[in-house]
Order: structure tokens, then sequence, then C-alpha cells
């Protein structure tokens, strides 16, 4: 019997600049591993939105992206809200991750509305926070990418962090966060792509999917061979990553 595993891909026509198809890539091979099928669905404005969703990946884009899909991103606001305080999980990276707060204020003055799923606000700033960032989360260990922002986000009362970092500049340049958690949404600022060198925020949100979906979690075991293959090219990505200059 078919297990399907629904993933809906945010907006990956004008918010998908830094690799983040990566992220799809990764939870569809896990989950093939783990004997579910996965179906992906691209969501772009004027879509008509999957009835059936299980996971929403969304990822990264520049300003006049984050312009471009705004109205359409409104629309769907109260929806996605309510996924969200339902407990699907969701993984939004960059762009998506400002516009899932509050608003974002670009450094002209232009102020982008958020959906308020994540008590956050971001500010554009006049620099670049650039370079390889190596995080620690209580949930996940250490999480390691790579940023590219001039918008500086701030965590409201109501949001927490998804890590504290250790090498780079997370969040902003001022409090040492990084990302935000919301139920089982997962916020980040790190490309490069981030599942591919944190395979146990793959896994959250992969046993999350399936229990919301299914009732439990039960994956098929992969074989020895798969499994010693991935570790060694999850660390060898991770090495790499912590030991490279900012």
């Amino acid at each position: 019997m078919s297990r399907d595993i629904h993933i809906v891909q945010l907006y990956p026509r004008d918010m998908n600049i830094y690799g983040d198809w990566g992220n799809v890539l990764v939870l569809k091979q896990r989950l093939k591993w783990q004997g579910y099928n996965p179906v992906v669905t691209e969501y772009n404005p004027g879509d008509e939105f999957p009835s059936a969703a299980d996971l929403i990946v969304g990822g990264g884009g520049q300003d006049s992206g984050q312009v471009v899909i705004q109205q359409d991103l409104q629309a769907l606001a109260p929806s996605l809200r309510a996924m969200a305080d339902d407990g699907l999980p969701m993984l939004v990276i960059c762009g998506l991750y400002q516009l899932f707060g509050r608003f974002f204020k670009t450094h002209d003055g232009v102020l982008i509305p958020g959906i308020g799923v994540l008590d956050i606000e971001t500010h554009g700033g006049p620099d670049r926070l650039i370079g390889n960032v190596l995080s620690v989360s209580e949930e996940f260990g250490e999480i390691h990418g790579y940023e590219n922002h001039s918008g500086q986000t701030f965590l409201g009362p109501d949001a927490k962090p998804l890590a504290l970092v250790r090498k780079g500049e997370g969040n902003n340049s001022k409090d040492d966060t990084e990302g935000a958690r919301y139920q089982n949404v997962v916020a980040s600022y790190l490309h490069g792509s981030l599942l591919p060198k944190n395979p146990a925020i793959a896994d959250f949100l992969i046993e999350k999917a399936v229990t919301r979906r299914y009732g439990s979690f039960d994956p098929a075991p992969a074989s020895d061979a798969d499994l010693a293959e991935l570790a060694r090219l999850s660390e060898l990505a991770r090495s790499h990553a912590a030991n490279r200059p900012r």
C-alpha cells in the first residue's frame, strides 16, 4: 500500500534563489528510504493551493521576489496560520522566513506585511550578513549553514530561536539567535541547502508529517550501506562547513 506524503513547495519560481530546492530533494529521498512515497507540488502565485498538504517548504528570494508573491501570500495567510496552529510541519528559509513574520521593512522604508505565523519582525539594514554559520540547538544539536541577507530579524515573546550562534551572525548582529520555532514550523536564514547538512531537522519534519497524516511513524529500515554512506556524506559536509572561514 502506497503511503503518500504530500510536500508543497511554496513559490519556487520567485523564492528559490539560494538552492532551496535541495531541501525538497532531501525530504523526498529520506521519505523514500523510510518507506513513504513523496508527492511534491509546486505552488506559485495564482495556482490553486493543493487540497492535500502534509509538509510545506519555502525558500529565499530577493526583495523584488517578496513583492511579487506578497498579495498571493496574504490571500493564503488564514489557511497557513491555521495549518501552523494545527501542527502541520513547515520549513521556511530566508525571504519566506521574513514574510512568515509580522512585517519586513526594507532599508528604503517600504513596509511589506507578513502573515503572522511567527512573532518576528524584520528590518532591512545597510550591510549584508554573509558567511558560514555554526549554531547550536537543544533540539537538533549543531546546525550548519550559510547566510546571505541584509534583513535583521528580531523575535517577539511568542517565538523562540531555532538555535544560538557560535560563528556568524544569524538573525541579526545583536543577540546571537538564529532562526525561529513555533509549533512544528522551523524557520532559518541558513542556505547551502540547510537539510543536507542537518538531517536531524529533515527527520523531525518527516516524523511530524507522517504522524499527523497516519497517526504514527513507522519507517522502513534503510540498508546498512545506505545509512553508512549517508552518515559519511553528512558528516563531511558538516565538517567542511564548520571549518571554513566566514
